[in-house]
């Protein structure tokens, strides 16, 4: 049609609008959408902001006012399981009737399956959960990624012999443990690491925290962005008598990490 391509979408997200803390760890950061987005080549990027003036806005509306008015849609392509408006009174019908009525398209397309199962935020939260890495990757098509900027720490693990590139958690993710990790940006590309993702509890941490070990890697890393590509889950993440003992433990990972990257 000749005609710029944009996605649209919400921030925050309904469920965490109207669930606050209970709803569901998203599986990746606001800025991780944007540049995914940007590397497929969408030409815009809308975020509408979800507050109580969007949630109680009638479907009608919610087409003439937001998809018309202000974002002039000439053709729009939903989920199969498309809901909006006021109470979700608005579905895949009602957005057909509407759109015939403001002269713009609508397309529906089916759900998108792997291995017989629909494939959702949830499947992969599932086996994010279960640390089973292998069937995120699949479920995605990549392996999953958290990025961020490298903030400084309290150089624990610089003084057990592993300096670390630590990532800060504002939001709970649905991922704990130790894994066998690739890291890219500043300058690196894929590099062997082992990271740990959790609340460490040897030292009393309570924010989640991502403390990445990349091998062979001198430099500072401070205030860069980087990407941690996650291969493999090594274990849990679990409390130690003493430094002395998560020290050992640490050499441990580090080994079986190196052998699962094959480095």
């Amino acid at each position: 049609m000749n005609l710029p391509s944009m996605v649209i979408s919400f921030e925050p997200g309904p469920r965490e609008f109207f669930m606050k803390d209970a709803a569901p760890p998203r599986l990746q950061r606001f800025r991780d959408k944007y540049q995914a987005l940007q590397n497929n080549d969408v030409d815009v990027f809308t975020c509408l902001h979800f507050d109580v003036r969007l949630q109680s806005m009638s479907a009608t509306a919610f087409v003439e006012r937001v998809l018309c008015e202000s974002l002039n849609v000439r053709w729009l392509l939903v989920g199969h399981d498309f809901r909006f408006g006021r109470g979700r009174e608005g579905d895949i019908k009602r957005l057909r009737s509407l759109s015939t009525a403001n002269r713009f398209g609508v397309d529906e397309f089916a759900p998108f399956m792997i291995d017989h199962q629909r494939v959702s935020s949830t499947l992969v939260r599932e086996a994010l959960t279960q640390g089973n890495m292998q069937r995120a990757t699949h479920l995605l098509g990549r392996p999953y990624t958290i990025s961020g900027r490298v903030i400084a720490g309290k150089q624990l693990g610089r003084t057990l012999g592993f300096p670390t590139a630590n990532l800060s958690l504002q939001r709970l993710i649905p991922l704990r443990g130790v894994f066998a990790v690739r890291v890219n940006g500043a300058g690196l590309k894929s590099a062997a690491a082992v990271a740990s993702l959790g609340t460490r509890p040897v030292v009393n941490g309570v924010e989640p925290l991502l403390e990445v070990f990349i091998f062979d890697f001198v430099g500072d890393l401070y205030h860069q962005q980087i990407a941690v590509e996650f291969v493999a889950r090594l274990r849990d993440e679990r409390w130690f008598p003493s430094l002395d003992a998560l020290k050992e433990q640490m050499q441990m990972d580090a080994e079986q990490a190196r052998r699962v990257l094959q480095v």
